[in-house]
């Protein structure tokens, strides 16, 4: 159990961070094969195929 004084503090301990370009992922992120991206272009970096965005 974690206990935070506010939310940015939570944040920035439980996001899960981009495996491309270490961002925080905060909202949507893709996972893939068990791996976390800010997003389909990071993903694709990586070297991950048939990923896209969606909006």
């Amino acid at each position: 159990m974690h206990v935070f004084d506010c939310f940015s503090c939570a944040i920035h301990r439980m996001a899960p961070v981009c495996e491309h370009c270490r961002v925080s992922i905060i909202g949507q992120g893709v996972e893939v094969e068990g791996q976390w991206f800010c997003g389909a272009h990071c993903a694709r970096a990586e070297g991950k195929v048939g990923i896209v965005d969606r909006v």
